[in-house]
């Protein structure tokens, strides 16, 4: 059991998030490669999440809502709005640029991950997919929703590419629940309100706890009206590169993949009603240009 501490990233001017995935100490569980936890926030003023136009590469973009609104709109003319309740998936595959506005609303809470394709899917074409109807269940007076994989006999209609699971759950009293694992799975389990215990250890403010495989129930206690986020897979087949929004199995994969951004490719169409587009740091690794 390993408790990581998150990190703060700053998400357009007064909106902060706490970024769980990757951190030095864990890069992947299972395909998740990325995880942000979005408030919960007052959005008052200028305060909102605003991404103007930017890519993606060799992943899935996955939001799941709690509060508030988000509006998508991505280079294949996708337009949705995702609400409390229902997923938004986006798979980026060879390429896919993307904006993320919230709504004028009192609040905003969410999670947004991202899911490594494996090396056979990572080219496949883009695809955007909606949500709105996920698997609920109450047991112990806690209220479950099944997003991605299967638990407790429910399945997820969500797509992805290798096995994954995810949850969450919540409850308006004090309480305790054991979870089922599956021994081959790793985990990470992140409160997203309130307070939480794993097999008796406090979780601390501002925490997320990674899991190895071999775990077959999970003991966690919560206080009143906390909520949490389950996520697991089977390890990640080989190793992936990162840089920016881009993942992909090499460096050089993603050489190619910030020049075709940088340079207006057809690779990463306009986003219609975007005004504006993101530029690519320049990778780390690439020579400095003359």
């Amino acid at each position: 059991m390993q408790f990581i501490d998150l990190r703060k990233a700053e998400l357009g001017a007064g909106f902060t998030v706490g970024r769980a995935l990757p951190t030095r100490e864990r890069r992947l569980i299972g395909a998740w490669c990325f995880l942000d936890h979005l408030g919960p926030v007052e959005l008052r003023g200028n305060i909102g999440m605003h991404v103007e136009a930017h890519p993606h590469t060799c992943l899935q973009t996955f939001t799941w809502m709690m509060e508030g609104e988000i509006l998508h709109r991505d280079s294949l003319g996708s337009d949705q709005i995702v609400r409390p309740g229902e997923v938004n998936l986006m798979t980026a595959g060879r390429g896919i640029a993307h904006t993320e506005d919230s709504l004028q609303g009192e609040r905003l809470h969410a999670a947004q991950l991202w899911i490594a394709l494996p090396h056979e899917h990572a080219d496949i074409e883009p695809a955007f997919e909606h949500y709105a109807e996920l698997p609920r269940w109450s047991r112990n007076n806690i209220e479950f929703t099944l997003l991605v994989g299967e638990f407790e006999g429910q399945r997820a209609p969500t797509r992805v590419y290798t096995p994954l699971v995810g949850l969450d759950f919540h409850a308006p009293e004090a309480g305790r629940v054991m979870l089922p694992l599956r021994p081959g799975f790793e985990y990470g389990l992140l409160p997203l309100q309130g307070s939480a215990s794993i097999n008796n250890v406090d979780i601390s403010d501002g925490q997320f706890v990674y899991l190895e495989p071999g775990g077959e129930t999970l003991d966690v206690s919560f206080s009143a009206g906390a909520r949490c986020l389950l996520v697991g897979g089977e390890p990640f087949p080989g190793t992936i590169s990162m840089w920016w929004n881009f993942v992909a199995h090499s460096r050089e994969y993603i050489n190619q993949a910030y020049h075709d951004w940088q340079s207006g490719s057809g690779r990463f169409p306009n986003v219609p009603g975007a005004t504006t587009r993101l530029d690519s740091p320049r990778p780390a690794w690439l020579p400095a240009e003359p």
